[in-house]
C-alpha cells in the first residue's frame, strides 16, 4: 500500500472479536503498533466491546491511556482508530454523533466505514498509518530495524 508517497507494508489481524484468538489476542496486541477497533453501526453490542478492548489494550501495553503514552527512552503514544462498519446500513443503532464523541473522549480518530462499498476502508487504514508514523516521528529516535526497512519503507502491525 502506499500512502502519502511511501510504500507501507502492512500485517493486519483480523480477530473479529472472536473468542478462538483471544489467547492468541494479548501477544498480537503486545507487538502491535496501531490499531483499528472496528464496530457494527447497527449493533450496540459491537460499539459497547470498544471500551472493553481499549482496556485490554491498556492493560496488555501496560498504559494509562488510548492513546497510550509510556516511558522507554521517550514518551511515545500508540495509535488506535475508532471504526463504525455497515454504514450502508438504513437500521443503524449507533449514531455517528455519539461514535465520534466516544472517540473524542478517548483523544482518537473516528472513522465511517463501509466493508460492502469500501466506502471509508482506504481511509481508516491511512489514518492509523499516519498516526503510527506520527507516533515514530515524536519518538525522535531512529530504530531502522523497528520502525523502516533499509529501503526507508515503513512496516508496522494492525489490529481490528
Amino acid at each position: 500500500m502506499v500512502i502519502d508517497g511511501e510504500i507501507c507494508l502492512l500485517d493486519i489481524l483480523d480477530t473479529a472479536g472472536q473468542e478462538e484468538y483471544s489467547a492468541m489476542r494479548d501477544q498480537y496486541m503486545r507487538t502491535g503498533e496501531g490499531f483499528l477497533c472496528v464496530f457494527a453501526v447497527n449493533n450496540s453490542k459491537s460499539y459497547d466491546d470498544i471500551n472493553q478492548y481499549r482496556e485490554q489494550i491498556k492493560r496488555v501495553k501496560d498504559a494509562d491511556e488510548v492513546p497510550m503514552v509510556r516511558k522507554l527512552t521517550k514518551l511515545f503514544s500508540i495509535p488506535f482508530v475508532v471504526v463504525g462498519n455497515k454504514v450502508d446500513l438504513t437500521n443503524r443503532s449507533v449514531c455517528t454523533e455519539e461514535a465520534k464523541s466516544l472517540a473524542h473522549s478517548y483523544n482518537i480518530p473516528y472513522v465511517e466505514t463501509s466493508a460492502k462499498t469500501r466506502q471509508g476502508v482506504e481511509d481508516a487504514f491511512h489514518k492509523l498509518v499516519r498516526e503510527i508514523r506520527k507516533s515514530v516521528s515524536d519518538l525522535k529516535v531512529v530504530k531502522p530495524t523497528i520502525y523502516t526497512t533499509s529501503l526507508g519503507r515503513f512496516y508496522g502491525q494492525l489490529f481490528f
